[in-house]
């Protein structure tokens, strides 16, 4: 494993941000969060591997690829957190630290988006700080990732 890697993993139709309900979203496009996550990440001398797939497969297997190079994971499971048991059981099958990331304040949306699966597993949970949050969650991982 790499204690200089983290996995930026983004879930369904986050390929859609810039145009999908900018109103809820915001109006910058996922490239536009992960180049400045991957800005933030060099300041904490971390590198980021980043995977965007409407597929839950590929999500659990971007997951269990982790275990073997990345010291910690930033997730934004997206519709997935509400459905998921595969990708939280991934999550705390590789027992690294997660970040859950959600753009808009999950707890102020929908009642069935209330409920996340991957916030049982995750050992933080950014929701509602927009693009924001991804920034939080390097920070976060960086600082328990030195110490």
């Amino acid at each position: 494993m790499t204690e200089r890697r983290l996995l930026l993993l983004n879930g369904p139709n986050l390929n859609l941000l810039g145009t999908r309900q900018p109103e809820i979203y915001g109006a910058g496009t996922l490239a536009e969060i992960v180049d400045r996550v991957r800005a933030v990440a060099a300041e904490h001398g971390l590198e980021i591997r980043a995977v965007q797939s409407n597929h839950e497969g590929e999500l659990v297997d971007a997951i269990q690829a982790a275990r073997a190079d990345c010291a910690g994971i930033i997730i934004n499971p997206a519709a997935y957190s509400h459905t998921s048991v595969a990708i939280a059981d991934a999550l705390a099958a590789v027992e690294l630290p997660v970040a859950e990331v959600h753009l808009s304040n999950i707890a102020r949306r929908e009642a069935f988006r209330h409920h996340s699966y991957v916030s049982a597993v995750a050992d933080t949970v950014i929701s509602g700080a927009g693009p924001l949050g991804y920034e939080f969650a390097v920070r976060y991982l960086a600082e328990r990732l030195a110490g």
